[in-house]
């Protein structure tokens, strides 16, 4: 960060959603609704995941992952967010502001590999079924999270640290509900060439690799269900699949709307709509879609609301 900023902005301030003052109220309580499902079906998933017996197998892992993302994801924006909507003065600080971006950074760009490694996971179960327990072991789930985690920490502190090292120097006005890349950049008084290009840099590499690794899982994943003879069992498994697509397909229409446009394209009020779905309603969704929909899910949910003691037990 260079020192100069320091002397000149101390803090932002957030515009939010709406400037609209009767609108906050009602916000504020669609919001706290948003972000309380998101906690409790998130926390759900991670503690069925982790401790019943049944679901200990690399979908279920690669799930819990997930829901740990989306958790933090919600978390890095939410109650900042909340917060705001009943504040006068609706202000973060400058390095509140960095350590947001970097959080939100970094979480982001994990749900974005963590869904490429699930597609993955599905890909192999569904298309190789007998070397799933070889190809998806232990060892290689271990690795694909720990090179999601790794991937975005460094897209987290490259873009922060590209970010933050611009001059702020006039106005400290941010027309979003939390701190972005795009809308801090336009503030800066500075060259912001390098920074748009780190940012344009990795967000195209980042979604371009892991939509390539989705779209050709995907694309065989549905090959294998058209040879499926029984028309009951073609119907049942393009539902399931057909639900994750489409989550899978609104998550990242809303990021390469957002990150691979040029910045003189930009529309910043409905970039923050389209922020929304990433931030908030996704976290919100995924456990749905991709949990509470599954028979083995539900039927540990059940266990666990009628035998807490025993059914869950750790492994």
């Amino acid at each position: 960060m260079a020192p100069n900023n320091l002397t000149q902005i101390t803090e932002f301030i957030l515009m939010g959603i709406s400037e609209l003052p009767e609108l906050q109220i009602p916000l504020f309580c669609v919001f706290l609704v948003i972000y309380g499902l998101i906690v409790v079906e998130n926390l759900g998933i991670i503690t069925l995941t982790s401790t019943d017996a049944r679901l200990q197998t690399p979908m279920y892992f690669f799930l819990r992952h997930l829901a740990i993302i989306n958790l933090g994801n919600s978390t890095v924006i939410a109650p900042n967010m909340l917060v705001n909507f009943l504040a006068t003065r609706k202000t973060i600080s400058y390095y509140g502001c960095a350590a947001q971006l970097g959080g939100f950074a970094f979480f982001i760009v994990g749900e974005i590999f963590m869904l490429s490694v699930m597609a993955y996971d599905r890909y192999v179960a569904i298309c190789n079924p007998l070397l799933y327990m070889v190809v998806v072991s232990r060892r290689i789930c271990l690795l694909l999270v720990s090179l999601t985690y790794l991937q975005s920490l460094t897209t987290a502190l490259t873009v922060s640290s590209c970010v933050f090292s611009v001059s702020y120097c006039s106005s400290n006005v941010i027309n979003h509900f939390y701190c972005d890349d795009v809308p801090l950049l336009a503030l800066s008084c500075s060259d912001t060439h390098i920074p748009e290009t780190a940012v344009f840099t990795f967000s195209g590499i980042n979604l371009l690799f892991s939509m390539t690794v989705v779209l050709i899982s995907y694309f065989h994943i549905v090959l294998a269900i058209l040879r499926i003879r029984s028309s009951e069992g073609r119907q049942k498994a393009f539902s399931t699949c057909a639900s994750h697509m489409m989550a899978v397909t609104v998550f990242y229409g809303t990021l390469l709307f957002m990150y691979l446009q040029p910045r003189t394209n930009h529309s910043l009020d409905t970039d923050k709509m389209a922020s929304v779905f990433y931030t908030l309603v996704i976290p919100m969704l995924n456990p749905v879609i991709y949990s509470l929909r599954n028979k083995d899910v539900k039927d540990a949910l059940k266990r666990f609301l009628n035998h807490p003691c025993q059914s869950l037990r750790p492994m």
